[in-house]
């Protein structure tokens, strides 16, 4: 294979011993001697990619993995190379891109071997999810941004901190339910997904059969199952590029069942953005706080 001849020809630069430029850092594919200040990252993950944004670090490269970006990414991408989606990163694109750093959310991004020839590769243990804090501060640790982690998570407690202030006094008894429709399914994020993790941080209840916690945070749901999705509020997604979604939601509608939920009956299901509430970084969680403050408070 071409590509791979070429890559071996960057061999020495991946090598996981230290020297003046670079530290050793270890992952879970092995060893990878990274460069004290990265300045061609390539990322192999949307919400590796914003978390190197909210550290100050700019990709020249990510995947990506959807037809229209989020509003809270609309202007952030701006000379970020496309290099092909989560299932078929182009080796060919990362390697015309020089690279000096890649960094993949886990080790079935990508062909480890082949990457680790082109630059110095990391590969976290992103499991879903429930993992993106823990994602977040590695990525913080890769770039030796520790201190800039600091300030991105005090500024989030800050922003809850001022959410819980501006909300009603019973704030903690209102119970919040995320429905999503995607995919052909009726599904919710439950109380360790990204968005359960915020309401959870805000203070906010969950209907009892969202409280709970699943290795993907996420709970399938079945039409027979519909009082399972209400609550005080709905936070609804229907992904509108896709037909069975849109189909699904329409039944939905002219369900009994889905007009007596009391979200329903007092007109408080909100729409919402996919990408948004399943971004599983810093940059999509102050776009959900946002969205926490429109619906909830103003």
């Amino acid at each position: 294979m071409a590509i791979f001849a070429i890559a071996c020809n960057h061999s020495s630069i991946s090598e996981p011993s230290t020297s003046a430029n670079c530290r050793r850092v270890d992952h879970v594919a092995g060893k990878a001697c990274v460069p004290f200040a990265p300045e061609r990252l390539v990322t192999l993950g949307i919400p590796t990619m914003a978390d190197a944004l909210a550290l100050g670090v700019k990709p020249i490269g990510t995947i990506l993995y959807f037809d229209e970006l989020p509003p809270y990414l609309k202007g952030k991408l701006d000379g970020i190379e496309p290099v092909g989606t989560a299932n078929q990163p182009s080796l060919e694109k990362i390697l015309t891109l020089n690279p000096d750093l890649i960094i993949a959310m886990n080790d079935s991004d990508l062909s480890y071997q082949q990457m680790s020839k082109i630059a110095p590769t990391v590969v976290d243990d992103w499991i879903g999810y429930p993992h993106w804090k823990k994602h977040f501060n590695f990525v913080a640790e890769v770039l030796g941004k520790n201190q800039e982690a600091k300030q991105v998570w005090a500024n989030y407690e800050e922003r809850i901190q001022k959410l819980r202030v501006a909300l009603p006094e019973n704030y903690q008894d209102i119970e919040v339910s995320f429905v999503r429709i995607c995919c052909g399914k009726l599904a919710t994020d439950v109380k360790n997904s990204f968005s359960g993790m915020i309401l959870e941080d805000v203070g906010l209840s969950r209907p009892p059969a969202q409280n709970v916690e699943d290795d993907d945070g996420l709970v399938f749901l079945s039409e027979e199952l519909i009082t399972n999705m209400d609550g005080d509020i709905i936070f609804l997604v229907v992904d509108r590029e896709d037909d069975d979604a849109k189909r699904i939601f329409e039944q939905l509608q002219q369900k009994p069942l889905w007009n007596q939920l009391k979200a329903v009956r007092e007109g408080r299901v909100y729409p919402v953005n996919l990408p948004t509430w399943r971004g599983g970084n810093p940059l999509a969680a102050d776009a959900v706080i946002d969205d926490l403050f429109k619906y909830l408070v103003e």
